[in-house]
């Protein structure tokens, strides 16, 4: 069997990397509208970004509206600031949101009618073309064709799709993640990694997906715990951010399952950061999972360390599972209550929220496919 395995364009990781992606700018237009969030203008990220386009003589305008989950609103606002700029390419700098703004925004500009009409759809026009530059370690967006945008009308994440979305140049510099607080930290790296074990779990897995599903979750497992305590270790920065990336590529080929279905609900209802919503869904749906690829758990508790001879796939599974546990546990993630999320009303969207997390398409990629109820019966766990 054959497999489509896609890419960015070009890919510059390692200290420096915006320096030297310079000359790659270059060739990208004339003018750049640079899709970010006021927190990169208050940090000094952004001058960053200006002061390398500044040297190589291209101009740019901003737009740093992104300060949430992005939304059509939002994208609406982007779309506004490129044409009144004239602009001809984009730069997203930030986390993911920043990032799958910028790429909602180059769809609109090349296809017609409205951001909510694509919902399910693939992207048939070639965007403009698009930078992204991750501040945080986590979304993998910089690597993926996919874009999540919020329909403000109806309370439901937008999973918006196709090659092109694909970033033209990802660049990632760890620097840019040291000012990433621990909560964040926290939240973008176990984002990665269920990332990377959904991808490994895919029924849509691929041997080349699953190179970097594997050496993203043994990286993210050794690193994302001494990230979170010191946001200064150059070390732990790099290699998340490279396991970020090595994330985003995995589940841009394979696809994710259960987790990212039922997260997407909660973010849409309770404003719940993504991967936050992930982190307090991950143990649960995981256990849900197992049974339906018991190898798979096992290959991964074998990644990491922790399988023990004579372990049956289960075993290994479930210690594997407890780990990802432990680890969310050592970094501090709130439980829905702790985040301010009323348990009533919680319970009378369980419905909704199951439905639209089938609606997605993502369960349907576990291999231990859920249904409706199943849905419900884990979203009442939280």
């Amino acid at each position: 069997m054959s497999n489509l395995f896609l890419t960015p364009r070009y890919i510059i990781t390692g200290k420096g990397a915006l320096s030297q992606a310079s000359e790659n700018v270059k060739q990208l237009g004339k003018k750049a509208l640079i899709v970010t969030d006021n927190m990169m203008v208050k940090l000094g990220s952004l001058k960053k970004v200006t002061d390398m386009l500044d040297s190589i003589h291209i101009e740019y305008a901003v737009y740093s509206e992104v300060n949430s989950e992005p939304t059509d609103t939002m994208v609406n606002g982007g779309i506004l600031a490129y044409k009144q700029e004239n602009c001809d390419f984009l730069i997203g700098l930030g986390g993911g949101s920043p990032i799958d703004t910028m790429k909602a925004v180059g769809a609109m500009i090349t296809n017609t009618g409205d951001i909510n009409e694509y919902l399910g759809k693939i992207i048939p026009n070639a965007t403009p073309p698009l930078v992204a530059l991750p501040t945080t370690a986590g979304t993998g967006s910089e690597a993926t064709q996919f874009t999540i945008i919020s329909d403000t009308k109806r309370d439901i994440k937008m999973l918006l799709k196709g090659p092109n979305l694909m970033p033209t140049l990802a660049i990632i510099d760890p620097i840019f993640t040291t000012t990433a607080p621990p909560n964040v930290t926290a939240a973008t790296g176990l984002d990665a990694l269920t990332h990377a074990i959904e991808a490994y779990t895919s029924k849509k897995s691929q041997p080349m997906s699953d190179t970097f599903a594997l050496s993203a979750v043994k990286r993210i497992n050794k690193y994302l715990l001494k990230a979170y305590k010191n946001g200064n270790d150059v070390e732990a920065r790099t290699e998340m951010s490279i396991a970020a990336l090595e994330a985003g590529i995995a589940f841009n080929n394979a696809s994710v399952t259960i987790v990212h279905g039922m997260s997407r609900p909660i973010g849409a209802l309770y404003h719940v950061p993504h991967g936050l919503s992930n982190a307090m869904l991950l143990e649960d749906c995981l256990n849900f999972a197992l049974p339906g690829t018991p190898e798979r758990f096992c290959d991964l508790a074998k990644a990491i360390g922790i399988y023990k001879k004579g372990d049956s796939d289960i075993e290994a599974g479930e210690a594997f599972i407890k780990e990802v546990g432990k680890l969310c546990k050592n970094l501090n993630i709130q439980t829905l209550e702790e985040f301010g999320v009323d348990k009533e009303k919680f319970f009378d969207n369980l419905d909704k929220m199951a439905i639209d997390a089938i609606d997605s398409g993502s369960p349907g990629n576990t291999r231990r496919e859920p249904n409706k109820e199943d849905i419900i019966n884990i979203y009442k766990l939280l």
